[in-house]
């Protein structure tokens, strides 16, 4: 290596000469001085040659050939440079490939050297192992027996540590033929150890021994068998007792059997699992210095053991057919779920338990997507009976009217109620709440367009129409989208005033009742950690839907009431029939048609006082009362015109014929007719007005009325003036 060192640096400095000659001559020759090989060099080359100072080179064929001149010197010295370098470079090579193989060969012989080392101490593990089972087992029927349970538990923890090193040895001899003749001395070293822990484990929980269990999880976990300690307490400990619980006669024969299996499976782990608690952590009173780390034996031994015998031994628990008895079973089963959790003693544990498969699959044997299915049509299918067409009253005690608004309460109190509601379904049930709020406007919308009929509520109760279902609760609303064509053509059922009233009443009702549901709704979202309430804004766009209604109800109700008063108001037509040629005395007081015509805002104000706020009984009064009112007055402007062109024309009669025999005046002397015509007019006007300020109305808020007043005041005036 020296050698071939001194070598490479001779060739470097020969190279590095020879390399600065050649650039000396080419940097001399290519400036075309004319003694390149002069020291002078080039020194006042510039002054001599004026030309180049003119852009115009006086010896340019000169410079040329010393240009070729010149390379053609440099080509020898350069191959001689080229060949160096090739000869350096395959020197190099060579010496790096030696270097390479002989690190390979060294890696090999390093590597070699491990493997014999490790199945070394594969073999000297192996043979401290038998040793110590040997000498231990010379006295196992005469002596194990007699020695203390803790010596025994510091020999298997001496063992378990010599076989954790031979574990460690024998996976990195993994496929060494040698490692293949030890592995059954191996396998007889490990089922020896296993039988012996759980021998001692066992020992140690049957004697409530805490050194003995503590050495022996120890041992289990140096081995890095934990999960194979949790496996055998929960085969020999929790299972035998689990079965013993879980009796499914005693849980169906007794009221609170369930309750009570669940209260005696909560006892296991104080009782039975207060030893292991302490010794691996998980108890309060456990000292931090002898505490065994790596177990959690409430997941991985209790619970699994737990819901295995639940399982097996009660699979009607998980039934869902019966959805009150499936609710109660699912809110005692979690609430024993809760206690057990709170019984894992940290946070940590908790979290393994809820990651535990077993929680998962226990969990999942709940089908609340069926419960939620049978519930929904219970409550859809009696809302759609409630909603139809009778529009039957509301059982006694309801707070509404009409059954439809009682049974859509009903049903919203009861997706909350806690006899029906489960945290894991609050979605659905919110849904559901908003359906059944949007089917109720759905309704109103159709009872808002019904024709009235004069038929009281019992009378006009019809059976319901079959195929209306376009608005009706549905899983699957593609259901319903088919038969809509063929209820347009179904008529229309008839519905009373009263039940048209009863519907606006209910539907007030329901709005003002609308916070109440979200006083149901918050505390309950609350207790499953949900805090965005931003989405209870969509009860908002309900109670915006619900409130679109009002004003067709409200305008059908006063059209109603207008309507029927109407129907009597114009019975002024028949006044003029009742004074002309009839000899009738001068009248003192209204008509009785006016009455009539008051009746149906009296009903409205007397009987249906419970039932709806004063100021929407004001609100139609007045509506009705400004409709019928104008009409009114259209009437009897009609009356008192007719009257005055019959007047006109006796009076040219009888200017005519100039006599006295179609003298309009009764035989009796007094009034005319005419004037008696107009004077029972604004008697009844008169009446009319003050039975509208005796309701509690302002007759200047009725429209029309002062026009009427003015009116019939005029004709009165003109009645009273005019001779007898």
């Amino acid at each position: 290596t020296v050698a071939r060192t001194m070598g490479l640096d001779s060739v470097s400095g020969s190279l590095c000469s020879q390399g600065g000659e050649a650039l000396k001559l080419i940097a001399q020759t290519s400036c075309g001085c004319p003694n390149p090989g002069s020291a002078q060099g080039c020194v006042g080359w510039d002054s001599e040659q004026p030309g180049l100072v003119e852009g115009v080179p006086a010896h340019g064929t000169s410079v040329k050939v010393g240009m070729d001149k010149a390379l053609n010197q440099l080509s020898v010295p350069l191959g001689q440079l080229r060949e160096e370098v090739m000869s350096l470079k395959s020197c190099v090579s060579e010496g790096i490939q030696a270097i390479d193989d002989r690190m390979t060969k060294q890696e090999d012989i390093r590597r070699k050297k491990m493997c014999v080392l490790r199945l070394i101490h594969v073999i000297q593990s192996v043979e401290k192992i038998e040793k110590i089972l040997h000498s231990q087992g010379t006295k196992e029927l005469s002596s194990l027996e007699g020695n203390s349970p803790l010596l025994t538990g510091q020999v298997l923890e001496r063992i378990a540590t010599e076989f954790n090193q031979l574990q460690f040895h024998a996976v990195q001899s993994k496929g060494m033929p040698l490692l293949d003749k030890v592995r059954p001395r191996i396998a007889g070293i490990t089922a020896m150890l296993q039988q012996s822990l759980e021998g001692l484990l066992l020992e140690g929980l049957q004697t409530s021994n805490v050194d003995i269990i503590r050495h022996c999880l120890r041992t289990y976990a140096t081995i890095d068998k934990t999960r194979d300690a949790e496996a055998l307490v929960g085969q020999v400990l929790v299972k035998p007792y689990v079965d013993e619980v879980m009796v499914e006669q005693y849980v169906q024969s007794h009221p609170n059997g369930l309750q009570a299996m669940y209260n005696r499976l909560l006892e296991f782990v104080p009782h039975h699992c207060r030893l292991l608690r302490e010794v691996t952590g998980g108890a309060i009173s456990s000292e931090k210095a002898d505490i065994v780390p790596g177990y959690d034996f409430l997941v991985n031994s209790v619970w699994p053991e737990i819901v295995r015998g639940l399982e097996e031994k009660l699979p009607s628990l998980f039934n869902p057919g019966n959805p009150d008895v499936f609710h109660e079973k699912y809110t005692t089963s979690m609430d024993f779920v809760r206690k057990f959790e709170r019984q894992c003693g940290s946070q940590a544990s908790v979290k393994r338990l809820r990651a535990h498969p077993s929680y998962h699959s226990f969990n999942n044997k709940w089908n609340l997507p069926v419960y939620f299915q049978i519930r929904f049509r219970e409550i859809a299918g009696a809302l759609e009976e409630a909603l139809s067409d009778t529009l039957e009253e509301a059982p006694g005690g309801s707070s509404f009217c009409l059954l439809a608004t009682h049974m859509v309460w009903t049903s919203l109190v009861k997706c909350w109620s806690d006899q029906m509601f489960l945290p894991l379904l609050a979605h659905r049930l919110w849904k559901l709440s908003l359906q059944i709020l949007a089917r109720y406007s759905v309704f109103i919308s159709e009872v808002s367009v019904r024709p009235i009929s004069s038929e009281n509520t019992k009378e006009s109760k019809k059976p319901v129409p079959v195929g209306r279902k376009e608005s009706s609760l549905s899983l699957n609303p593609s259901e319903d989208q088919g038969n809509g064509s063929s209820t347009e053509s179904l008529p229309l059922s008839s519905i009373s005033s009263t039940q048209l009233i009863y519907v606006a009443a209910d539907l007030d009702k329901l709005q003002d009742r609308i916070p109440d549901i979200l006083d149901m709704i918050k505390p309950k979202l609350e207790m499953i950690g949900f805090k965005n309430m931003s989405c209870i804004a969509a009860l908002e766009d309900s109670k915006t839907s619900l409130s679109a209604c009002v004003p067709t109800l409200n305008n059908r109700i006063i059209q109603d009431l207008s309507e029927s008063s109407f129907a009597y108001l114009k019975s002024a037509l028949e006044v003029p029939r009742l004074y002309r040629r009839t000899n009738k005395e001068v009248p003192t007081k209204a008509s009785p048609y006016v009455d009539s015509a008051l009746k149906p805002f009296h009903r409205l104000q007397n009987d249906y006082r419970d039932a709806l706020k004063q100021p929407m009984i004001h609100q139609w009064l007045e509506g009705a009362l400004s409709e019928s009112t104008q009409k009114y007055y259209e009437t009897v402007s009609d009356v008192l015109s007719s009257v005055k062109k019959m007047e006109e024309s006796l009076k040219r009669l009888k200017q005519a014929r100039r006599t006295a025999t179609s003298n309009p005046v009764g035989t009796n002397g007094g009034m005319s007719d005419d004037n008696k015509i107009r004077l029972q007019l604004a008697l009844d006007v008169e009446y009319f007005g003050e039975q509208i300020r005796k309701m509690g109305l302002e007759t200047s808020s009725i429209k029309s009325f002062s026009a009427l007043a003015e009116l019939v005041l005029t004709a009165k005036d003109q009645a009273t003036m005019e001779p007898s």
